[in-house]
């Protein structure tokens, strides 16, 4: 994976649901974050996922909601409990903002599977607080290829 588009990813800033409000993380954490220390949502297993924007390919809106759209129907029929969430840069004059799906539960098979039908570089995966980049995308990187991140809580 291009290394610009991987330093993409793990600085990208995702904001989650959970029962407490927002939590604002991303990857680019330090490598020696303690777990308990960690909210509850990033302690679980999820995925995040999108269909916005294929390969990096900027699509009209109305297109982006629609497939995204889809891709939240596909989830739902496959009874996974799905909540919005949306990741952006961290950048005041950015206006990078792209809606995704919290998938709870997913396994990180199904979650690179979504990844390659939505035609995604790749998806976030979180397993036991340990977050990594997954590539979808033969073109970046071998399918399912992860790069390891780590929390960083933001305010």
């Amino acid at each position: 994976m291009d290394q610009g588009l991987l330093r993409s990813y793990l600085a990208t800033i995702y904001d989650l649901p959970s029962p407490n409000g927002i939590v604002r993380v991303s990857l680019d954490g330090d490598v020696a974050n303690d777990p308990s220390a960690l909210p509850d949502i990033l302690t679980r297993t999820f995925a995040i996922v999108t269909a916005y924007n294929p390969r990096s390919m900027l699509l009209p809106r109305k297109v982006n909601d629609a497939r995204h759209a889809v891709l939240r129907d596909l989830l739902v029929l496959g009874v996974y409990r799905v909540e919005a969430c949306v990741g952006y840069e961290d950048d005041a004059e950015s206006i990078w903002r792209e809606p995704a799906w919290l998938v709870h539960g997913m396994d990180r098979d199904e979650a690179v599977a979504f990844g390659r039908v939505f035609r995604q570089n790749a998806v976030i995966y979180c397993r036991n607080a340990r977050p990594e980049v997954i590539v979808c995308d033969p073109t970046c990187d071998d399918v399912g290829r992860s790069f390891v991140g780590h929390w960083r809580v933001r305010a």
